[in-house]
């Protein structure tokens, strides 16, 4: 009789969600204020890091920088500075590269880390120095990614491993960083940017794929063990947006007919999405919203349907022409880098 009861319960919150979640297309949620709140965005040289690092800025935000590159992370530091001093907001700047960075103001508000999240000791230290630098932080971002380029027997095994590394077990290692602070003050954001391709898959992008869905799938059981822990004010939002117009794939194509109704999307575009769903403590976000529809579609269909709907859409062979230009881009550059140089030049993309 109690479980009788119980599942009466468990169906009437089912259904209440439901409710709520329909509540939200009609009356949009009140977007939580972040200024003063410490931001950590990994891969922020470029693409989508760097528009969420814009983003949060124009929101008053402390946003601290990691990335590979320094000189495209310092460019994105210079444009969040200058957001600052547009919205005449107060500003400082703290740059560590090894060395202890020189904060002159009393209120920091950008900072830049040199950091290899491959590598799990350099984002422990990293993530050390952000604490002793800044202090404890409020959201963390996780957004650096890579692709390969290159279809998987062609790969290079050293490729495939640093694929996997970057887009997926780099968020063990920031998560291991930094969350048991917000556990200890039941508080903070962990927002994972994954990708379509971590919900449904397509041919040439096998070690992008599995890395995405690796990471949805540790966003997805971080989520139950914060429920499970009760720690309801720490947050989780998972991004998952379609192609977007940036060089990561650049020159894929579906059938022609069909792509204008699935355009690229622009960064700016997809980054502000994301913000009014980060904003507004949603936990997963599709763009566009087909995408919903495309995997729902996916779970529910016989293999074989889903092939012929790839076939048709031309989804099947999309990545075919962005590795034939991935390809010849590699050649030029190996014929003019040193040997050492070629392995690392191949896929850096944030």
């Amino acid at each position: 009789m109690n479980i009788f009861v119980e599942f009466c319960l468990v169906s009437c919150k089912v259904l209440w969600t439901f409710v709520l979640a329909g509540t939200r297309w009609i009356v949009r949620p009140k977007e939580k204020n972040v200024m003063g709140q410490v931001c950590v965005i990994t891969g922020a040289g470029s693409g989508l890091g760097r528009h969420f690092a814009k983003e949060f800025a124009r929101r008053g935000a402390t946003v601290i920088l990691w990335d590979i590159n320094w000189e495209s992370n310092e460019e994105t530091a210079d444009m969040v500075r200058q957001i600052y001093n547009k919205d005449h907001l107060p500003c400082s700047t703290g740059s560590v590269d090894g060395e202890e960075g020189d904060v002159s103001q009393i209120q920091p508000k950008v900072y830049t880390y040199l950091c290899d999240v491959s590598k799990r000791e350099e984002v422990y230290l990293t993530a050390d120095k952000v604490q002793r630098d800044v202090g404890n932080i409020d959201i963390l971002i996780n957004n650096a990614g890579v692709v390969s380029g290159r279809h998987l027997l062609e790969c290079p095994d050293e490729l495939l491993e640093r694929t996997m590394m970057v887009n997926c077990h780099a968020h063990f290692w920031t998560t291991k960083a930094f969350v048991p602070k917000m556990l200890e003050l039941n508080h903070g954001h962990i927002v994972t940017v994954a990708s379509s391709l971590g919900l449904f898959t397509t041919a040439g992008v096998e070690d992008y794929c599995a890395s995405k869905f690796g990471a949805i799938g540790f966003h997805e059981s971080l989520s139950h063990e914060l429920k499970a822990a009760e720690k309801d004010g720490i947050k989780m939002t998972l991004v998952c947006p379609f192609l977007v117009d940036t060089d990561m794939f650049k020159g894929c194509k579906i059938r022609k007919e069909i792509a204008p109704l699935f355009p690229p999307l622009k960064p700016e575009q997809c980054v502000q999405q994301a913000m009014r769903a980060i904003l507004t403590d949603q936990p997963m976000i599709c763009t566009p919203r087909i995408m919903y529809m495309v995997s729902f579609m996916k779970t529910v269909l016989p293999f074989d349907a889903i092939v012929c709907m790839y076939q048709f859409l031309g989804a099947d062979k999309c990545m075919y022409p962005f590795l034939a230009h991935r390809k010849e881009a590699m050649n030029n550059n190996e014929s003019k880098l040193p040997s050492t140089q070629q392995l690392t030049g191949m896929c850096m993309y944030s």
